[in-house]
């Protein structure tokens, strides 16, 4: 079966428009998501203009903030001081990667955790260790997600992580072993939990090996077709992460998105898969959004 990410995250959309037009008409503000982008790099602008569109799709404010590639890490962080102490904004996300000159685990490290609706500063990943209310980093929750729609339980399963980047595969192992307590305003995916969680990454060995015996897969090392269909077990699940262009002279554009999962040949052996694009992408996004309305209840409470 396909897990369809595009049908899901229209379904949140939906949810959380109808959520934002309550507020409206209790009298209260709307949600307020300011982003940072720092140069102009292509998919960067691409994926910042996308969060930007999604926001007034479901009601919630939005600001750009763009600044050229030569400003420095002072400045910048000048910047996220200003942002945290503005209380107009609910929540904001400073678009990476940075130049660079600039330090991201320093401008990371300056956001304040109830405004990183990104779920990347140390307090945010830290607190989601500790089992406790934060925002978890957009990819990581919007899988999450994505399982739980879609009934498929991680409890006593084995999950195979490949990759162990601090957006996706770090985040995804610790929020699939943990016990079932974690619970977040927006989520219906609370209660999943309870994995035997294995991280592989470019020093594995024997990856074909490790990753016949998982239940569920989730790829994201950004390498295209990675994972085979030697690979993968009869009836597992497995979710793609990668986004990759490779070269393609029969398309208009000259390239074609591929994910880290050989798709073609993969899918018949799998009970459950996300097609690139379609997958987790739109999820991706429409979490980014959830946090935001989680960062305005808080924020407003």
């Amino acid at each position: 079966m396909i897990l369809d990410g595009k049908q899901i995250a229209a379904q949140i959309r939906g949810e959380l428009r109808e959520q934002v037009q309550a507020l409206l008409a209790s009298g209260q503000r709307a949600p307020k998501l300011a982003v940072v982008i720092v140069g102009h790099n292509p998919a960067s602008e691409t994926y910042v203009n996308n969060k930007i569109k999604a926001c007034a799709e479901v009601g919630i404010e939005a600001e750009k903030i763009a600044y050229e590639e030569y400003i420095t890490e002072q400045a910048l962080l000048t910047e996220v001081r200003r942002l945290n102490s503005d209380e107009t904004i609910d929540g904001f996300i400073v678009q990476l990667p940075l130049p660079a000159h600039i330090s991201e685990s320093s401008v990371l490290s300056a956001i304040d955790y109830r405004k990183d609706v990104d779920g990347l500063t140390p307090q945010s990943m830290g607190r989601v260790i500790q089992g406790l209310d934060a925002f978890i980093s957009a990819t990581p929750k919007g899988i999450r997600e994505l399982l739980a729609r879609y009934k498929i339980q991680t409890e006593g399963k084995h999950v195979v992580v490949i990759g162990r980047s601090n957006i996706v595969g770090k985040p995804m192992a610790m929020l699939l072993m943990q016990r079932p307590y974690l619970s977040l305003p927006n989520m219906s995916a609370s209660s999943l939990g309870d994995a035997t969680v294995t991280v592989c990454h470019s020093k594995t060995r024997d990856l074909k090996s490790i990753c016949l015996t998982a239940d569920i897969l989730i790829v994201a090392a950004g390498s295209p077709k990675l994972l085979t269909a030697d690979m993968v077990k009869e009836g597992a699940t497995v979710i793609d992460v990668g986004i990759n262009r490779v070269d393609d002279p029969t398309t208009p554009k000259g390239y074609r998105l591929v994910g880290d999962v050989d798709f073609e040949h993969v899918a018949p052996k799998a009970a459950y898969i996300t097609p690139v694009p379609g997958g987790v992408g739109p999820m991706t996004i429409v979490s980014l959004l959830q946090n935001t309305l989680q960062a305005y209840n808080e924020h407003t409470r």
